[in-house]
Formats: C-alpha cells, structure tokens, sequence
C-alpha cells in the first residue's frame, strides 16, 4: 500500500472513531433524558514540594502521569462523570470527562485528562476515549505496578470492543467466567515517532464459581506499537489494514516495511501471561499472582518461557475483622534475565538482551510522555539526565511490601519499596549497580461538617544512589458530589 493510500487508511480510521464519539454523544444525551440518571463531580487540589529537584518516587510514578517531574508543584482536577449503574441492566453506560491544570516551578500544562464513553450491552462493552484503565492481576492499591500494563502513563485515545468484566460460560454457579477483548488507539505525545498507533487484545479465564472458596485465573495479552513516522532514514512506516492484520497477528511486516521488520515481526511487541489464585476464607482473602513478559519469541506456557526467572511475583492478604490493618501486600520483582545477555544466540538463533521496553525502531520504546507504561521500576526516560529518550535502566530486583487499613476515620497507606538497579544490558558486564529506597505514607479523612471534603497529606521519602536522598511533603484537598439529577 502507498503512504498515500495508507495515510488515507488512517484519516478514516480516525474520521470513523470521531463519528463514534459524536454518535455516542447524541445517544447519551438521548439516555439520560430517558434514564434518570445523576450526574456527578469531583474538584481536586493537590501541591507538593521536596528537598531536591524532583518529586520523590512515589508522589509521581502510577499516577496516570498526573504529577510533574519538578520539586515543587500544584495540580488541579475538575471532573464530571456518570457511573455504571449497581443494578444489571440490559443496557448501561459511563462516561468521565476530566481537565487538569498542573504547575510546576519549570512549567506549567494544560490539558483533557480524561474523555470517554463506555456502553455495554447485556455482556459486550464498546467504549471511544482517553481513560484511566487498571489491567491485570496485581493489587488495585497497594502493587508497585503491573508488568506490562500499569497506572503510571498518561492515559491515550482508544477504541475498545470486548467482554470487559468476567462473565459467566455455559455453566450455572460461575464455574467458568472469560473475559476479553481489543483496543486500537495513538500515541499523542510525539517524542520521537510522529502519529505512532497502539493495539492491545488480551483473553482471561477463571475457574471456580460463586461456591466455591477458591479461584484459579489465567490470562494473556499482546500489545503491540505500529506504524507512523520514524525520523531518519526509516521514515514512514506501513500503516495500511494489511499491515493491521500483520500487527494483529504478530506477523513480519509488509514489503513496505523495513527489512528487519519484514523477517522479524512488523511493529514493536510485547506478550505477557499472568496467573492468579484467589482463597476466600471466614476472616481471611487471600490472593497469590504472578505475571511475566516477553519481547523477542512466542509466549510458552508458564514456566516454559525462555526468560521465566523474570517476572512480578505478589501476594496479599486481606483481614476481614480488624480494620487497623485490612490488607498487606508482598511483591517481588526481577527482571534481569531478558533472555541472557546476547540478542546472537548462537550466530542463528536471536532472542537474548531483550532489554525490555526498548525497540531500535521506535526509540521512545513502551512509554507515553516520558513514563513508561509498564512496571515504573523499568525507569521512565523523565529521569534521563542526559535528555535521552529510551529506557536507560530495565535490569531489576524489586521488593516492595505495601499495607493499609484504617483508625477512628482516618485512612492510611503504606509503600516501601528497595530496588537494586543494573542498567542495562548494553552496560553487561561492566554495569554499575544502584540501589534505592522508596517509601510513601499517605492519610486521609473525610471531614462532613467542612464542606464535605476530603483531605489528604503524604510524606514520601527516597534513598539511594538510584534516585538520590529525597523527602517531600503532599497536601491534597478534594470535593465530590451530585452535580444534578436527570428526571
């Protein structure tokens, strides 16, 4: 296909995905003068500051990209949402719309956070937007992150078509629930690729039922970056729907592809499995998970991978009967393996020095503004001194322990993370290791007789020849409610 052909393949893409939006926009407004539905805010003010340039480990990383780099910062959210309805109705919708101000003492921003629709009928959801998203299998509060995907990037515009919550197959008591699906969206932040598109399908299982005290889940993903335009010499990279069905199918790219791609696989890819069991007991929930990825070969079955010493390894235990302390979570973290050193195996076969989260195509590799979009242990090129915009340190060791709980209204977290940094491979084997300490310790109440706001303060304190000695202090102040009720 001709970059004429393809750039036209890619403005109807985008054309078709703008006409969703508007479609679904004139359906909402039709479905909330039908529905009764309530409308709902949230304002938020959080300001920050620290000891050294920037802001300590935990104030910025799983942040949906949210806090500056800088030292010094305040951040403003101004929200709208309708949510999905408690009840299971046939049909349901949701929609946020978000704006953020951020100000730092080197810059400022402002920008469209979040704006999305999701609607789902009976089990199929289709959703058209930017939207903070939690995938995969670790902790929803306490994990350092998920491998491939976490909350650390700022959210991008996507189109999804899937199954998004478990749902029950063929069997009564939910012995069998899948879920799955398919995003396709773009890079807005244009480091380095102009136009760079992004795919994402992934296909979960889950055994037990609504009886049974146990449940075992697997699932795999595939995401993949393609197309758009590489400076220097690669220029334009394929994007026509030929080049989609490749991507889709982890096949080598078209003739209009480079070499490398055309024998290898078009596009920048990256598979991962993960593995959960889940025990309910009287007093007790305990869950055990695990997840691992792989960058250069097919995905074997659990411990059969190539790279299987790499991978995120979690465990918590939440405490029904006694709230002080209501969930502790242990995580362990490795990923130094990547195969071996060697990308020549043995002068045939190619698959070592995977150096996770790079590609030599596409050089902003797995990120999105400066963040990648994986674990933030694999350290975000925001942290680059040298203004380089690739993966500088994806060889780690990672424990990190996180508890939290609650006292007499007031709400605690705890993170504590120690990381032993190796660069990577391309430092192999004169490397220089680099440790750190990073903590958080956030607290928040909930205060009715003044306004009705939430008010949080965290301390976060570094240490280390990682990311250096650095304490900070966080004030945040937030507000929600009911905007209005649609009768």
């Amino acid at each position: 296909m001709s970059h004429k052909a393809s750039w036209r393949f890619l403005r109807i893409v985008k054309m078709r995905t703008i006409t969703i939006l508007l479609f679904f926009g004139a359906f909402l407004l039709s479905a909330l003068k039908a529905e009764g539905d309530t409308i709902r805010y949230q304002l938020l003010w959080n300001s920050m500051t620290a000891t050294t340039g920037n802001s300590p480990f935990w104030f910025q990383n799983n942040r949906y990209g949210t806090v500056p780099f800088d030292a010094t910062n305040t951040n403003l959210f101004a929200t709208i949402r309708k949510d999905k309805s408690a009840n299971d109705k046939l049909f349901d919708y949701n929609f946020v719309a978000s704006g953020y101000v951020g100000i730092s003492n080197k810059q400022s921003a402002l920008y469209l956070h979040e704006l999305y629709l999701n609607a789902r009928l009976w089990v199929f959801n289709a959703s058209v937007g930017m939207r903070e998203e939690f995938q995969g299998t670790q902790d929803e509060t306490l994990s350092s992150g998920g491998l491939l995907f976490s909350q650390n990037a700022r959210p991008m515009p996507k189109v999804f078509i899937g199954i998004e919550d478990f749902t029950p197959l063929f069997f009564k008591n939910k012995m069998l629930e899948v879920k799955g699906g398919m995003y396709n969206g773009w890079f807005t932040d244009q480091v380095y690729t102009q136009n760079l598109l992004f795919h994402h399908k992934f296909a979960y299982l889950r055994v037990g039922g609504i009886h049974s005290p146990i449940h075992l889940q697997y699932g795999l993903e595939h995401a993949a970056q393609w197309g758009g335009i590489v400076p220097g010499e690669y220029g334009q990279q394929p994007i026509g729907f030929t080049d989609f069905i490749n991507v889709f199918r982890a096949r080598g790219g078209s003739s209009a592809a480079t070499l490398f791609e055309q024998i290898n696989v078009g596009g920048n890819h990256i598979m991962s499995q993960s593995a959960k069991v889940e025990l309910k007991l009287s007093k007790y929930d305990i869950k055990a998970y695990w997840q691992n990825i792989s960058e250069d070969q097919p995905v074997d079955f659990l411990w059969n991978s190539v790279n299987v010493a790499d991978g995120l390894w979690g465990i918590t235990v939440q405490n029904k009967a006694f709230p002080f302390i209501q969930k502790v979570l242990y995580e362990y973290l490795n990923t130094t393996d990547q195969s071996g050193p060697f990308h020549d195996m043995d002068g045939v076969v190619y698959g070592g020095n995977d150096s996770y989260f790079n590609n030599y195509l596409y050089q902003n590799g797995w990120t999105h503004y400066g963040r990648t979009i994986g674990t933030p242990f694999i350290t975000s090129p925001i942290y680059n001194k040298n203004k380089e915009i690739g993966i500088l340190n994806n060889r780690v060791q990672v424990h990190h322990i996180g508890v939290e709980g609650y006292y007499h209204e007031y709400n605690y977290r705890i993170l504590s993370s120690f990381t032993k940094n190796y660069g990577t491979y391309s430092d192999y084997p004169n490397e220089t290791l680099r440790t750190s300490t990073n903590m958080l310790l956030e607290v928040n109440k909930h205060f009715e007789k003044i306004w009705n706001v939430d008010i949080g303060i965290q301390v976060g304190l570094d240490a280390g020849s990682m990311y250096g000695n650095n304490t900070g202090f966080a004030l945040k102040i937030s507000k929600k409610g009911i905007l209005f009720h649609i009768k």
